[in-house]
């Protein structure tokens, strides 16, 4: 569930809440198959029956709503399995060949760690929820401290171990993992929203930063020509006033995905060097390769050099093959690129794909810019 569709659940949550309704999370826990959506996605049912995001392409909801009232009603969590096939169980019909599992839980701000989780969810923090889908407990987990009642302590102490395993990932998702035991564990994510920061706010910058601002990106846009920074042509975007010498007063947030698209070698250049300093583990390039190569060559001349870790992460051509060529078709190319690559897919046709359509079929990486074959 991305950061955007998480922003309109918590808006819609914090409306209702403001005018005496209650309300039910249901949450996608198992998939089994091919399924519309993954684990972790959110769909909240108010008391009016009225649905704030979706749970798959419109097939489930209807039945879920029923649920979630009751829920609502009676205050105890469930679990339920909707079996997609053509031969469903509950006559869905759907015939996408696999199932799934929803949890419905009634919104209790006044829990503690119902409040701390929809808390986080809300600032965006890294942190995980951790419940048993058999038996009760729950526990809410950061890479610092444990929130929470969960036994008995070998199962505590499995989801916390996995919990921080997965917040250590780049992109952690949602799971649900069995424990020694054979409990099954659900394991959800929050997370802080992603990242881009764009050296340029040329003509091709505006569409590309409004489209990921709707993903729900963080989106900073730097550039030393002030008239170009205006929320009319970056709406929603973290504005940076900076002269490339002035690089050092920006340090880029943790997990930021760094693109130089100044169309201005010099600028380039300075930036794609901060960029590389930086840390980020994606720092992509607008143009051909012999640009970014060129680039390289000129930092190299001036006595700046980079390990063959740092150019691994760079990424150029920026974008997937999309015969992209107008600029919201670059940004449409980009976009796609980037959400593949933190969530770990190839980019490539789904078309004859065999097998479960979320599942990450991920090509060895390229070699690094400027290193030989060999290595």
């Amino acid at each position: 569930m991305n950061a955007a569709e998480t922003r309109a659940l918590l808006d819609a949550l914090n409306a209702a809440t403001a005018r005496g309704q209650r309300s039910a999370i249901a949450t996608v826990v198992g998939v089994q198959g091919s399924a519309y959506r993954r684990e972790g996605t959110r769909m909240l049912v108010l008391d009016d029956g009225t649905q704030v995001c979706m749970l798959s392409g419109g097939c489930l909801e209807a039945e879920v709503v029923e649920v979630a009232l009751e829920v609502i009603r009676t205050g105890t969590p469930t679990v339920t399995h909707y079996d997609l096939s053509e031969d469903a169980t509950w006559g869905l019909g759907i015939g996408c060949g696999g199932s799934v599992d929803v949890r419905v839980e009634r919104v209790d701000r006044d829990a503690p760690v119902m409040g701390a989780w929809l808390s986080a969810l809300e600032k965006g923090e890294l942190a995980a929820l951790a419940m048993p889908l058999k038996g009760e407990g729950r526990l809410l987990i950061t890479l610092d401290g444990v929130k929470g009642d969960l036994s008995p302590a070998p199962l505590r102490d499995f989801a916390i171990q996995a919990a921080r395993e997965r917040l250590k990932q780049l992109e952690p998702r949602a799971v649900t993992l069995a424990a020694p035991d054979g409990t099954p564990v659900f394991i959800d994510i929050s997370t802080p929203p992603p990242v881009l920061v764009l050296y340029g706010a040329g003509h091709d910058a505006m569409p590309l930063a409004r489209g990921a601002h709707d993903l729900g990106y963080e989106v900073h846009v730097i550039d030393p020509r002030g008239a170009y920074l205006t929320p009319g042509r970056f709406p929603g975007a973290i504005l940076h006033d900076l002269a490339p010498e002035e690089l050092g007063q920006f340090t880029p947030p943790p997990r930021a995905n760094l693109l130089i698209m100044n169309h201005h070698l010099d600028r380039d250049r300075i930036c794609l060097h901060h960029a590389l300093n930086s840390g980020a583990a994606y720092v992509g390039v607008l143009g051909p390769l012999s640009r970014a190569q060129g680039l390289l060559d000129e930092l190299e001349a001036e006595d700046v050099t980079f390990t063959d870790a740092e150019r691994s992460r760079l990424r150029a051509p920026v974008g997937l093959r999309l015969g992209a060529e107008a600029p919201e078709e670059v940004a449409l190319s980009i976009l796609a690129e980037l959400m593949a690559w933190r969530r770990g897919y190839d980019g490539g046709f789904l078309s004859g794909h065999d097998g479960r359509i979320h599942d990450a079929h991920t090509h060895a990486a390229s070699p690094a810019l400027g290193a030989s074959p060999e290595q």
